[in-house]
């Protein structure tokens, strides 16, 4: 017993001393590294000119790869970005579908649907007076080269006379030769197109059926609990303007698409219907879309009258109309909280017309909505709260 109690007492003091030689090399080595840190004080690394312009030379490189693979894959992006779009405008709908019990595929199947019939109808209503426009279409021809051609011979230069739009005798050879360029580039045109409404529409369907799982996917992405509450309201904010952005817009724009219809009707155009789709879709195209109609009104009337001020009296009509609902209508419906920069709206349309054509040139409007809704989510200012009078 006496020999147990003697080595327990042996252990606790090699233990003791063991203790005690490590703290005071612990605090020796605090005190060095104190007095390491005293006496060189941390500098920053400060970047020349050349490290700065290498990192901006690697952002350039990355944007311009980022580009080229958007430009060269426009033909399968161009139809799902559509269908994202589509769908996120139609995500309030797909939203109180589902509450009133809907299912979710079931609910697909009825907006897409819905979407592809809309489309449908638009095509077919075109078809007849697409058809009546290239049946008059000669006649037009032939009637602006008569009301041009007193102003083409008087510039010298040109050596235009009336005998250079005649064409001569054709063959059966050169026709047949002609109808097959014709039908080649019909069908080159055609397959890209058909692939490509395919694919949007496959794209719609898939998106609406999963666009709840793609929420709860892209927000358990974060791990933080703010991380995830800001995907939230950006995703519900991004829906929500895209959703009753569109839907005013479409009725707005769908009156104008009617009072342009009156206007061609009454100015005495051909086909008048066809004016108030185009009025309609060239509308969601700030700037360019309004310029373009305008400007085709214009001389689709000259071409029409023999009096110059007759024939602008459409276009002009339809501006003031147009102008009236862009700066008092839609601002006093939509209020100012979608209000974008006209610059930057006007770069956005240049730039995806030129990498995606005219598909871009109406995406450019939404695309830069979600953008802006996403800054404005996450750089939130802190709103002044109202004070009591003292």
């Amino acid at each position: 017993m006496g020999i147990a109690n003697g080595i327990r007492k042996q252990a606790r003091k090699v233990a003791i001393e063991r203790e005690m030689r490590l703290s005071s090399w612990a605090n020796s080595l605090k005190t060095a590294t104190e007095q390491m840190e005293s006496s060189t004080p941390l500098r920053r690394v400060e970047k020349d000119g050349l490290d700065i312009a290498s990192a901006w030379a690697l952002i350039g490189i990355f944007l311009m790869l980022a580009f080229t693979g958007v430009y060269v894959l426009s033909t399968v992006l161009i139809p799902v970005t559509l269908a994202v779009v589509v769908g996120m405008i139609l995500g309030l709908v797909a939203e109180k579908l589902s509450k009133l019990g809907v299912p979710r595929i079931l609910n697909a199947v009825l907006l897409s649907t819905s979407v592809a019939l809309i489309i449908f109808i638009m095509v077919n209503s075109l078809a007849g007076p697409l058809s009546s426009l290239a049946q008059e279409g000669p006649a037009v021809v032939q009637r602006t080269i008569d009301r041009l051609m007193p102003f083409m011979q008087r510039i010298k230069w040109l050596h235009i006379t009336p005998q250079t739009f005649q064409s001569g005798p054709m063959s059966i050879g050169v026709l047949l030769d002609n109808t097959g360029s014709i039908l080649h580039v019909v069908t080159a045109n055609l397959t890209p197109a058909v692939v490509q409404g395919l694919v949007f529409f496959a794209a719609l369907l898939l998106f609406l059926a999963g666009r709840v799982h793609l929420r709860k996917t892209i927000i358990m992405a974060f791990s933080g609990r703010s991380e995830r509450l800001a995907a939230i309201r950006i995703i519900n904010a991004v829906e929500q303007v895209l959703g009753y952005y569109f839907a005013t817009a479409s009725l707005i724009y769908a009156g104008l698409g009617v009072i342009m219809t009156i206007i061609a009707y009454f100015g005495g155009l051909s086909v008048p219907a066809l004016w108030g789709v185009f009025a309609f879709l060239s509308s969601f195209v700030p700037f360019l879309g309004i310029t373009l109609m305008t400007f085709s009104v214009a001389i689709a009337g000259i071409l029409t009258h023999d009096s110059f001020l007759i024939g602008i009296a459409p276009a002009a009509i339809f501006f003031c109309f147009h102008a009236t609902m862009e700066n008092l209508i839609f601002p006093a419906v939509m209020g100012r909280q979608l209000e974008l920069n006209p610059f930057v709206v006007f770069i956005a349309i240049i730039f995806w017309t030129w990498m995606w054509g005219p598909v871009g040139a109406m995406l450019a409007l939404p695309l830069s909505l979600i953008v802006m809704t996403v800054i404005n989510e996450l750089f939130v200012e802190e709103k002044l709260q109202p004070q009591l009078p003292k």
